[in-house]
């Protein structure tokens, strides 16, 4: 799982084993603790409207606002277009287990955090600079 801000470049990376709502509810709290989220800081994540994400059973973490992108529109969610960076480091290569995986996957994840220019270049589009231009910060899941 990866969320960035598109205006700098940050990114945030979880690697996990399944997605669903329980695994979702506890990178947000994570996410929440690791940003120091709540009262006074708050994010707004734009995601898309996997069913894990929209379960009613997802706990959210005060400092966190979802904002639901329309459907069947990956074009619009920047964290799209960290995978294609991500599956660099596992392609065309042959792994003994799920272990090499993802320690390769993480390995990969822990270059990427260093590369903000990298990714603002990639992610810092449709207005994005302008969404987030507010007081509050807005940061992207995918």
């Amino acid at each position: 799982m990866g969320f960035v801000h598109p205006t700098t470049g940050e990114t945030y990376w979880w690697i996990v084993p399944c997605l669903n709502h329980e695994v979702f509810s506890r990178v947000l709290e994570d996410f929440a603790e690791h940003f120091d989220l709540g009262g006074q800081k708050r994010v707004i994540l734009a995601l898309d409207q996997a069913a894990f994400h929209t379960s009613g059973k997802v706990r959210v973490p005060e400092g966190i606002h979802l904002l639901f992108l329309p459907p069947t529109s990956p074009e619009l969610q920047p964290a799209e277009r960290l995978w294609p960076l991500t599956n660099e480091a596992v392609a065309n290569r042959s792994f003994a287990n799920l272990d090499e995986l993802e320690a390769a996957t993480a390995h990969r994840c822990r270059v990427l955090l260093k590369r903000r220019d990298l990714i603002r270049g990639l992610t810092n589009f449709y207005g994005w600079a302008e969404a987030v231009s507010s007081p509050v910060v807005a940061a992207n899941y995918g």
